[in-house]
């Protein structure tokens, strides 16, 4: 089994606690390894750390775990580096959700302006990580979960020599999430999605073997009427039967905007403002388990739940120990989905084994979608660009191409609000615009 040093950005997060668990749980595949959890959080790191020793030694796992806020010195002689974190944290992505919806713009994580900016600034971090991993520790793989993934995955591969994956559990999520609107057995679906990160379409959707369309349009013909059902659930089961194959849920921020729109509108409170005020009870529970002799997550106490980022541990796995396995990732084209170049980087299945992770080839994209999904991949290639070296003309011509956008009056109105109200996690190049010579 593969002895290897992993060094978790994001290690005193929320999540942190589960992902921990996660690897410990298939610990056994990394016996005597070393983690090195960095934040800046230096409380919460000692939480994870003790949480993360116990759980270890209760189920027998040798790891040494160590706490740094120091990253250059964490990452010293890492095999692997594992990015999972939120510059700005949730008060930030509370900017990201609210400040859109004044401007009749959907505000979301990872789509639209709220996504773009948190391009902005996770891409800004995570050069500077990219920068200390080459100077450091140079052959390390990037296990990257930092969103939006594709754009970071964008900026990390057209600049970098580090070699990265960005991973998502999506493309296994979202055809079993459909089966249960549907009232199937997530357990009898065979599926297959590609394309971009939260922008991905079924190619294979079977279901005990049988094409899983028309069973999704049964279930939506019995449950459209119904006032019980939940509205995103049936706008997911109608987007799957009309386009006959079955969507990222973040498809429906597009095809369903003025009702999104208004919903989101109308609610008192953002999804940021929501999460936030479970935190204190997050971080009462990780207490209360890391002063445990025998600590246990509670899932509904948990972020995320009680396994996060497990993806991340089954690639690392595959990697380290030659699996020779097939996992969505998220990559360099390379020829995989023809619809894209070479260079973009898609979400498709990857074969991984100790000598990286090659693309399966998948042909096109179901050409019903293809159009939006391709206007997508030059969006972020354009927020990619512009986030590692551009200038304030750059960014607003990447966010006015944003398909929630579409409005240069809007993108440059959206554009200087919100890169006021982040100032702080930008670099000044974002905030000055050169035709005028003066800073937002």
């Amino acid at each position: 089994m593969a002895r290897i040093k992993l060094a978790y950005i994001g290690g005193g997060s929320t999540r942190a606690p589960g992902t921990m668990a996660s690897l410990i749980d298939q610990g056994e595949n990394f016996q005597g390894s070393e983690v090195v959890l960095i934040d800046l959080d230096c409380e919460r790191l000692q939480v994870v750390k003790a949480l993360a020793e116990k759980m270890a030694r209760t189920h027998d796992i040798d790891l040494t775990i160590s706490a740094t806020t120091d990253r250059r010195a964490g990452l010293v002689d890492c095999d692997a580096v594992l990015s999972s974190f939120r510059p700005g944290g949730f008060e930030a992505r509370h900017l990201d959700e609210k400040i859109p919806l004044k401007h009749g713009i959907i505000g979301q994580e990872t789509q639209g302006p709220g996504g773009f900016f948190m391009a902005l600034r996770s891409i800004h971090v995570i050069r500077g990580v990219t920068e200390d991993m080459e100077a450091i520790c140079p052959n390390a793989w990037l296990f990257n979960y930092t969103n939006p993934i594709n754009i970071v995955s964008e900026a990390v591969t057209h600049h970098t020599e580090i070699t990265m994956v960005s991973l998502c559990e999506g493309p296994i999520i979202f055809p079993r999430h459909i089966a249960l609107a549907a009232d199937l057995d997530p357990d009898r679906v065979d599926a297959v999605m590609i394309g971009l990160n939260h922008g991905s379409w079924t190619v294979r959707h079977l279901y005990d073997g049988e094409d899983m369309i028309p069973l999704l349009r049964d279930a939506y013909e019995q449950k459209r009427k119904d006032p019980t059902v939940d509205p995103k659930n049936l706008r997911l089961l109608w987007l799957a039967a009309q386009m006959g194959t079955i969507p990222a849920s973040y498809f429906q921020y597009y095809y369903f905007r003025e009702e999104i729109l208004a919903e989101l509108q109308a609610k008192p409170t953002t999804r940021s403002q929501d999460i936030l005020a479970s935190f204190p009870d997050y971080w009462t529970h990780y207490r209360e388990q890391a002063a445990s002799d025998s600590p246990k997550l509670n899932p509904a106490r948990s972020r995320g739940g009680v396994h996060e980022l497990e993806l991340a541990i089954d690639v690392m796995d595959a990697v380290f120990n030659n699996r020779h396995e097939v996992w969505p990732v998220n990559v360099p084209n390379r020829g995989a989905i023809t619809d894209f170049p070479d260079d973009r980087v898609v979400e498709v299945p990857g074969y991984v084994d100790r000598h990286g992770i090659r693309p399966l080839a998948q042909g096109n994209l179901p050409p019903q979608t293809a159009g939006l999904v391709k206007m997508l991949g030059e969006y972020q290639a354009l927020t990619a660009q512009a986030a590692w070296g551009g200038g304030r003309r750059e960014a607003v011509q990447a966010l006015a191409s944003n398909p929630l956008v579409m409005s240069l009056a809007k993108a440059e109105t959206l554009y200087d609000e919100l890169a006021a109200a982040h100032k702080a996690h930008l670099p000044e190049r974002l905030l000055y615009d050169a035709r005028e010579g003066a800073c937002v």
